[in-house]
């Protein structure tokens, strides 16, 4: 009985989500309303559909059995978070702006705009795809935790992420038939049951806890240092893992188009001021349930699965409602990242791999349906851990991260040129991957730094090198000083099919 409950609420769920989707579908529109919905969502959609994608349904996986594993470093991603923010704003006007007055799509199309040049756009999507996987891998196994909770562990872990690879599958046709319209008003939907919702059962299992013997007096020693217990980690490590989400926020593909979606520079804005009070409550409440389950010796021997075990013991109803917030969270999340590596497979590879060929359908049809494979066998691969989910997450930041000199110093500085972007990407990503192998955590030599920071300051620095060695021509200088002007408008400009002067 108590199966048919969860599955059942999860599947009314899923109906409801796919019903709000055909309700709001517009007849095909062109390119431009496929991949950037006509930039027409205001403020709360923006939110919404922002939210939804920063914070997926892993945050209730490994996020929290960071926290009731380590203690206080959990909250890192509350503060990375926060950070990320105040990113957006400070991207908001020459990323919409270029966006809408050269009609891009994708963030390498912004990319190649900005520096003039297809191979920053090919390299860019190259390791924005290897980047994306551990991301798809984490959204199996939050939905494969749901399945098997709901089942009263009855099903296999194998079942659950075939369950979890077939909702997703079925969720993608969607996704194709909709276009970024369809993911921003399902990420409405979503967004609402997984962190409103949420919200609400994460406060009643904190005051469960807490009037249950799992006070704050209660969590293992070493849980209020940033340390972590036992000193495991260096000094320096949570500021490199802060400053990494930080800044790999806006490097994220199905993240960065989210700014093209606005229907202005004040819509960007304003959805940053009303995400920030979201993900502050929404965020705290579920890293503090995780926290203070730590006393709990079934958290203690499985913390990944923190948010279900503590969520079981409110009864089927409540564990119900849990499951479908994580649901809800994975499929924003999820989908827009299979779309991602697809739209760049077709739009940003094979077309500059094969010009004549364009951006084609059918690779990115084929490219979503081999990276679903490949994060499918990962994830049945992983199936016995029941800790350190959050590794996958920071693995994927460390090569993400990789994009931060090329995208922030391209926007605001203006000598950064092509030789510099790709020489320091591949040189950073290079390193970062040597850095990984050899230093899976952190780097005990360098006061517990991540593969990630120390690839990604020598990428800066490659590319600043370069861009002053390799000076810009006339031509070039124009060209930018052009965009710079689009940037200093007084007003958002109107979208024309052309490009600036070459």
């Amino acid at each position: 009985m108590d199966a048919f409950v969860g599955y059942t609420g999860v599947a009314i769920f899923l109906v409801l989500t796919i019903l709000v989707m055909e309700k709001t579908r517009k007849p095909a529109g062109g390119f431009t309303e496929y991949a950037t919905a006509g930039r027409s969502f205001g403020p709360f959609f923006g939110t919404m559909a922002y939210v939804n994608t920063f914070l997926p349904g892993t945050v209730f996986i490994s996020f929290a059995g960071l926290a009731a594993l380590s203690g206080v470093l959990g909250f890192y991603l509350l503060a990375y978070g926060l950070l990320g923010i105040l990113l957006m704003l400070a991207l908001s006007k020459p990323v919409f702006r270029w966006g809408k007055r050269f009609n891009l799509g994708t963030q390498s199309d912004l990319l190649g705009l900005r520096y003039g040049s297809r191979n920053v756009r090919l390299v860019a999507s190259v390791i924005g795809i290897i980047s994306t996987v551990p991301w798809i891998v984490l959204g199996l196994q939050s939905l494969s935790l749901v399945f098997e909770y709901l089942s009263g562990s009855v099903i296999a872990p194998v079942v659950a992420v075939v369950l979890s690879v077939v909702v997703i599958v079925v969720r993608q046709i969607w996704t194709v038939r909709h276009g970024m319209r369809g993911i921003i008003v399902s990420d409405m939907v979503q967004g609402i049951f997984a962190y409103f919702i949420g919200t609400l059962i994460a406060l009643g299992l904190l005051v469960m806890l807490l009037t249950n013997g799992h006070g704050f007096a209660d969590v293992p020693d070493g849980f209020t240092s940033l340390l972590g217990p036992d000193e495991s980690y260096g000094p320096l490590y949570a500021v490199a893992i802060t400053v990494t989400g930080a800044l790999g926020t806006w490097c994220w593909p199905d993240i960065f188009v989210r700014l093209f979606t606005a229907n202005s520079t004040s819509t960007i804005r304003k959805t940053a001021g009303l995400a920030a009070p979201i993900m502050v409550v929404f965020t705290t409440a579920v890293l503090l349930v995780a926290y203070l389950a730590s006393s709990d010796p079934r958290v203690s021997a499985a913390p990944d699965h923190v948010w279900f075990i503590i969520a079981g013991d409110a009864g089927i109803w409540v564990l119900t409602l849990a499951a479908i917030a994580v649901v809800g969270a994975t499929l924003g999340n999820v989908g827009a990242n299979i779309q991602a590596v697809g739209a760049q497979a077709a739009n940003d590879i094979a077309s500059i791999v094969r010009p004549e060929s364009g951006a084609n359908t059918r690779v990115a049809k084929w490219s979503v349906a081999i990276t679903t494979a490949i994060a499918a066998g990962i994830a049945l691969l992983t199936l016995e851990t029941v800790s350190g989910l959050v590794s996958l997450a920071q693995v994927s930041y460390q090569g993400i991260v990789q994009l931060a000199p090329t995208l922030l110093l391209g926007i605001f500085w203006k000598r950064a040129n092509a030789a510099g972007a790709i020489s320091g990407m591949i040189t950073g990503f290079v390193v970062a991957a040597i850095l990984q192998v050899m230093y899976p955590v952190q780097i005990p030599w360098l006061g517990g730094l991540t593969s990630g920071i120390v690839a990604m300051l020598l990428n800066a620095a490659v590319l600043v090198i370069v861009s002053l060695v390799k000076g810009p021509s006339a031509a070039e200088r124009q060209r930018v000083a052009e965009l710079w002007d689009i940037v200093g408008a007084e007003r958002d400009p109107k979208t024309e099919a052309t490009t600036v002067s070459a």
